[in-house]
C-alpha cells in the first residue's frame, strides 16, 4: 500500500459560467490536475444562465432566455479567460480571437434605438437630459455606497428623468427597474460610462459569433472534459457542513447531496477545495408555446437558492438570500424567441430601421406598455440553423400591465399573442397571418431575473473567500466584489479568478476594475454626450 499523500480534489457546485472559469482557472494557472475536479449540476446541462437550445422544426424552436451584453473596455477577466480557450472549429483561434473577428465584420450599429408610437424611429441622439437631470446624476456618482445604502434609483431622481430618452435606453441595455438598487445603478455608470456617447448606437457591443452557449460554454466545456474534469449531471447539493478552528480558519468539511433523487454525502479531506455558487437569477424559469404561457413559479424549486438558503443561517456572514429572492414581482420579467421559416419579417423589420443585417441591434419600443425590445441576431445564430430560418429575441420589462394590441398582461400572454403585440408596435399587423404561418414564438418567464439588482446593504452579499475560509469559496452573480457589476459574464469569471487565485495562494495579478471616467478622453467624450 503506498503512503503517498492524497491528491487534493476540487468540488464546484454549479454547472455555470462562474464553476467552469474556476474549472479553468484552476488548470490553466494553477496547475491542477484536470481529473481531480469535479463539477456537480443539477440540471442536464452546463451553462447555467448562458443558454441557447433547441431546433428548427415546426413543432419546437429555437430558445434564448437571456443575450449578455459583452464590452471591450470592461471585460477584462472574461477577455483573459477566453485567450486560451480554442473554439471548436480551429483549435489554433481563440474564443477571443473569434469574438474579436466577428465583430470587426458584423459591428453593431443601431439606427433605430428607440421606436415611437405608430412605429416612428426616434432621434435616440437627443438625451432628453436637463439641468436637473445631469446634478442629479453627478450627485448619485459622488456619494459613497454607505451614503447610499438599499435606497432606491426612484429615490434619486425626478419624474423628467424617468420620461428621457437616456433612460430608456439604459435601462433597457441593462435591465433596470425604477426600484433597483441605487449602488447598482452608481457602479454600472461608474464601469460603463465609456458608453454614453455611443449608446444611441450601441456600436461598443461585443457580440459572439453564435448564441453564447454555442460560443463561449460549449468550447469551454469541451477544453475542460479534455484535461480531464468530470461533469456529474443530476446532482443537487442540498447542505454543506462547515467546521472552524480555534483561530477562526474555516473549513468545508461536507457537502450533502442528492443523485437523481438519492442522498449520498461527500466528505472532503483536508487538502479538497469547495466552490460554491450561490443563487440562480435564471432559477425556475418556466417556458410557454404559440397556445400557452409561461408558469409564473414562485416556491424556490431551484437547488441554487435552497443551498444558499440552508448555509445562509451558519455564519454571519454567509449573505441573505432572502434579500434578493424575496420580491418575485419586482425581479421577474419575461423574454421571448421567435424562430421564422420566412425572411418576410425581417426583411420588413430592416425596411423600418434602416439597420444592416447581422448587425444585433437593439430597438426599444419606447411607448410600449410591457417596454418591449427585440434585437435581431446575426444568421445563423445556433449551432446547425439552416440558411433558411430565422430567428429573433425580445424581452419585457413591464409583464404586468395591459398589452397596447393585445389589452392582456405579458405574463399571461401567448407565445402567438406576444406576436401580435410585438407587430403592432412595429405597424406590421397587416402581415400577421403570414408570419404566425411560418413562426414559432417561445416565451420564458423567470422569476428572479433581476434579483441580483435588489436593493441591498452591505453584507447582504457574501464575499467570494469569506475571512478565514481555507478550503473555499463562493462563486456567482450574488457574491460581493467591490466596484465590480452583477449582471455580467464579466462579474461571474472575476470572481472565479478571485477564489481560484486565493484558495490556492498565487502570486497572479489579477486584470483591474476598468474605471470609466479614469481616461480623460472618455471623461471628456461624457461631458460632450451630457451636454449635448
Amino acid at each position: 500500500m503506498s503512503d503517498a499523500p492524497r491528491q487534493p480534489r476540487a468540488h464546484l457546485v454549479g454547472g455555470g459560467i462562474a464553476s467552469l472559469a474556476a474549472a479553468a482557472f484552476l488548470i490553466r494557472d494553477g496547475h491542477f490536475p484536470g481529473e481531480h475536479i469535479r463539477v456537480l449540476e443539477e440540471l442536464p446541462v452546463a451553462g447555467g444562465s448562458m443558454d441557447g437550445r433547441g431546433g428548427p422544426v415546426e413543432s419546437a424552436g429555437y430558445v434564448t432566455r437571456g443575450g449578455r451584453m459583452l464590452e471591450e473596455e470592461a471585460y477584462t477577466c472574461l477577455w483573459n479567460l477566453l485567450e486560451t480557450i480554442p473554439t471548436l472549429t480551429d483549435e489554433k483561434v481563440s474564443v477571443r480571437e473569434e469574438i474579436r473577428e466577428f465583430n470587426a465584420k458584423w459591428p453593431t450599429s443601431a439606427k433605430a434605438r428607440l421606436i415611437g408610437r405608430g412605429a416612428t424611429v426616434l432621434d435616440a441622439s437627443d438625451y432628453g437630459l436637463d439641468l436637473r437631470d445631469r446634478m442629479e446624476l453627478v450627485r448619485l456618482l459622488v456619494l459613497p455606497e454607505t451614503a447610499i445604502g438599499a435606497r432606491r434609483i426612484e429615490d434619486f431622481f425626478s419624474p423628467h428623468f424617468f420620461a428621457t430618452n437616456f433612460w430608456t435606453m439604459w435601462r433597457t441595455t441593462f435591465a433596470f427597474q425604477n426600484w433597483h438598487s441605487a449602488v447598482e445603478l452608481r457602479r454600472y455608470l461608474l464601469r460603463f460610462m465609456q458608453e454614453f456617447p455611443r449608446m444611441h448606437t450601441l456600436s461598443g457591443v461585443r457580440r459572439t459569433r453564435l448564441n453564447q452557449y454555442d460560443s463561449v460554454i460549449r468550447p469551454l466545456r469541451a477544453w475542460l472534459e479534455d484535461r480531464g474534469v468530470r461533469f456529474e449531471h443530476g446532482v443537487r447539493v442540498t447542505d454543506v457542513d462547515f467546521e472552524t478552528d480555534r483561530d477562526g480558519t474555516r473549513r468545508v468539511r461536507r457537502l450533502h447531496l442528492e443523485r437523481d433523487g438519492r442522498p449520498e454525502t461527500c466528505v472532503l479531506a483536508a487538502t479538497d477545495l469547495a466552490f460554491l455558487t450561490l443563487g440562480s437569477m435564471t432559477a425556475d424559469a418556466a417556458y410557454g408555446s404559440d397556445d400557452t404561457a409561461p408558469e409564473l413559479i414562485r416556491d424556490r424549486r431551484d437547488g441554487g437558492w435552497r443551498l444558499w438558503e440552508a448555509i445562509a443561517g451558519k455564519a454571519g456572514d454567509f449573505g441573505r438570500p432572502a434579500a434578493f429572492h424575496g420580491n418575485v414581482d419586482e425581479a421577474k420579467w419575461e423574454s421571448f424567441t421567435l424562430t421564422m421559416r420566412s425572411p418576410l419579417l425581417l426583411h420588413r423589420i430592416e425596411e423600418l430601421s434602416g439597420n444592416l443585417p447581422g448587425t444585433g441591434a437593439l430597438m426599444t419600443f419606447k411607448d410600449s406598455a410591457w417596454l418591449m425590445s427585440v434585437v435581431v441576431p446575426h444568421a445563423p445564430h445556433f449551432e446547425g440553423q439552416p440558411e433558411d430560418v430565422y430567428t429573433l429575441w425580445g424581452y419585457g420589462l413591464f409583464v404586468d400591465a395591459d398589452g397596447d394590441f393585445t389589452r392582456k398582461p405579458m405574463a399571461r400572454a401567448t407565445g402567438r399573442e406576444i406576436l401580435t403585440e410585438l407587430l403592432g408596435h412595429l405597424g406590421m399587423s397587416g402581415i400577421e397571418e403570414q408570419v404566425a404561418a411560418t413562426t414559432t414564438v417561445i416565451p420564458v418567464m423567470m422569476p428572479y431575473i433581476t434579483s441580483q439588482f435588489a436593493p441591498r446593504t452591505a453584507h447582504d452579499r457574501p464575499l467570494v473567500l469569506p475571512r478565514g475560509a481555507a478550503n473555499f469559496a463562493f462563486l456567482g452573480q450574488f457574491t460581493e466584489i467591490p466596484e465590480d457589476v452583477v449582471f455580467t459574464v464579466e462579474y461571474s469569471v472575476r470572481g472565479a479568478m478571485h477564489a481560484v487565485y486565493g484558495l490556492l495562494g498565487l502570486d497572479l495579478e489579477i486584470p483591474g476594475i476598468h474605471h470609466a471616467l479614469a481616461d480623460p478622453r472618455t471623461a471628456f467624450d461624457v461631458l460632450g454626450a451630457a451636454l449635448a
